[in-house]
């Protein structure tokens, strides 16, 4: 199939998105971007379809999706066809990742206080030198 007149090269897509050329190609790879069209000379060629696809991966990597669970996602939409099934499985994945993030938090704010604790002990150290000296 020719691609159309409104398809963009991946210099153009990479301007849109953010996202380097080589991230796109090796999203491509991975499947995340399936039938991406080919001029005739090879260059692959987007259109507004991919750059929604691109924009959707960018998201869910910013909500803490790994390259698999994206893919995963990509699985159950195009065997399900339906976006309730993939709204599920999304719901599912974020959930698990609000737990990492909480656990993740509670061992910080542990981190927090035992730095805190060795601060202030530092400083009450520094604190009794400096007025054993000025005797």
């Amino acid at each position: 199939m020719a691609p159309s007149s409104d398809m963009l090269g991946i210099g153009a897509v990479c301007k849109a998105t953010g996202l380097s050329a080589r991230t796109v190609r090796y999203w491509e790879e991975l499947g995340l971007l399936p039938d991406v069209r080919r001029r005739e000379a090879g260059r692959r060629v987007y259109g507004s379809d991919d750059l929604e696809r691109l924009r959707f991966i960018q998201r869910l990597k910013a909500l803490g999706l790994s390259l698999s669970e994206i893919g995963d996602l990509n699985a159950v939409y195009a065997i399900e066809g339906s976006t309730a099934a993939m709204l599920s499985r999304l719901a599912e994945l974020l959930d698990r990742h609000t737990a990492d993030l909480d656990e993740r938090i509670r061992e910080l704010g542990s981190l927090r206080d035992e730095i805190q604790k060795y601060r202030d002990h530092v400083g009450a150290r520094r604190d009794a030198l400096a007025e054993e000296s000025s005797r």
